[in-house]
């Protein structure tokens, strides 16, 4: 992105929106934007180390989703895992042996 100040306008609308329905108008510790003088980016998508806003701008994403998105956002190895995972479900109450191969103990 250059030095040029983005359109957030649609961020804004969004913003406005969100602050009738979330606590401080954020589902994330983002309300602290305030502290740096502005209100919070809201993102529209991500692809590798890039996100978009929803007013189309482009952001190196220096907090890679608090750590999870190591990979990059949408990296296709864990598109493709997710693909495969899908169709088995997602969520049992009960353990299952992707547990054990994701903590280790695929040995």
């Amino acid at each position: 992105m250059s030095g040029a100040v983005p359109d957030t306008t649609r961020s804004a609308e969004l913003f406005d929106r969100a602050r009738r329905v979330l606590v401080g108008g954020v589902n994330s510790p983002v309300r602290a934007m305030r502290s740096i003088g502005r209100d919070p980016l809201f993102i529209d998508r991500a692809e590798g180390p890039h996100v978009w806003d929803a007013d189309g701008n482009r952001y190196v994403d220096y907090l890679s989703t608090w750590g999870p998105a190591i990979l990059g956002h949408a990296a296709p190895a864990v598109l493709d895992a997710v693909r495969d995972a899908l169709p088995r479900g997602t969520s049992y109450g009960a353990p299952t042996e992707r547990e054990v191969v994701f903590a280790g103990g695929c040995g």
